[in-house]
C-alpha cells in the first residue's frame, strides 16, 4: 500500500512539474512576441524622425533575435531547399532577412494610435501558438498570430499568420514557382526588387 501511494505521489509530482514547465514555455514564447511587437510600436512612434535605413537598422537585430530565419527560409522553399547549394542557401537566408526587415520598416513607418493586444497563447506539442491583434483606431482590428518553436534555450517565431493567412505559405507558393520556372538567380533578383520597392520612403 505504501509503495502504491509513493508511485501515485511520484506521478502527481511529475505531472505538476510538466505543467509548470509548459506554463513557463508559454510565458517565454509570449514574451518573445510582445518584445518584437513593442519594437515595432517604438519604430512607428519615431516614424517622423527616422529614415527607412534607420528604421531598418533598429528592427534588424530584434528580428534576428526573435525569428528563426533559417527555419523559415527552409520552410518557404519546401522541397526545393534540398536542391540548393550551401552558398545559395546562405544567400537566400540573407535575402529573406533583408526582405522581412524592409517590409516591417516600410509598413510600420508612422504612428497614429496603433497598438498590439494579446489574445491568448497555447502549447501544441512542441510548438506554441500566440494570438494577437493589431488595433487600428480608424479601421477594423487585424489578427496577427505567431507560431513559435524552441531553438536551443530560446523560443523563436517560425511563422506568422495575418487574418488566418500563413506568410510562409504565401511565399512558398510564389518563390518555389519562380525557382522552378526561371532559376535561382531570377528568384534572388525578384526578392531584391521587392526590397528596393519597400525602401522608397
Amino acid at each position: 500500500m505504501i509503495k502504491i501511494k509513493n508511485i501515485v505521489a511520484g506521478l502527481m509530482l511529475l505531472i505538476l512539474s510538466q505543467s509548470i514547465l509548459a506554463d513557463a514555455d508559454v510565458d517565454q514564447a509570449s514574451q518573445v512576441v510582445k518584445d518584437f511587437q513593442a519594437e515595432l510600436i517604438s519604430v512607428m512612434k519615431q516614424g517622423d524622425k527616422l529614415s527607412f535605413a534607420q528604421r531598418s537598422a533598429q528592427l534588424r537585430p530584434v528580428l534576428i533575435k526573435t525569428h528563426n530565419m533559417v527555419r523559415m527560409t527552409r520552410a518557404v522553399m519546401g522541397r526545393e531547399w534540398k536542391g540548393l547549394s550551401q552558398e545559395q542557401k546562405k544567400q537566400l537566408i540573407t535575402k529573406l532577412i533583408d526582405l522581412s526587415v524592409a517590409s516591417y520598416a516600410h509598413h510600420f513607418s508612422s504612428f497614429s494610435g496603433q497598438s498590439f493586444t494579446f489574445k491568448s497563447s497555447e502549447k501544441v506539442r512542441s510548438q506554441i501558438y500566440v494570438k494577437t491583434f493589431l488595433v487600428l483606431p480608424e479601421d477594423d482590428d487585424v489578427s496577427i498570430d505567431y507560431l513559435l518553436k524552441k531553438k536551443d534555450d530560446s523560443w523563436r517565431i517560425i511563422n506568422i499568420l495575418s487574418k488566418g493567412v500563413s506568410d510562409i505559405a504565401l511565399k512558398r507558393s510564389e518563390y518555389s514557382a519562380i525557382l522552378k520556372k526561371s532559376g535561382f538567380d531570377v528568384l534572388v533578383a525578384e526578392i531584391s526588387i521587392k526590397i528596393k520597392n519597400f525602401s522608397k520612403d
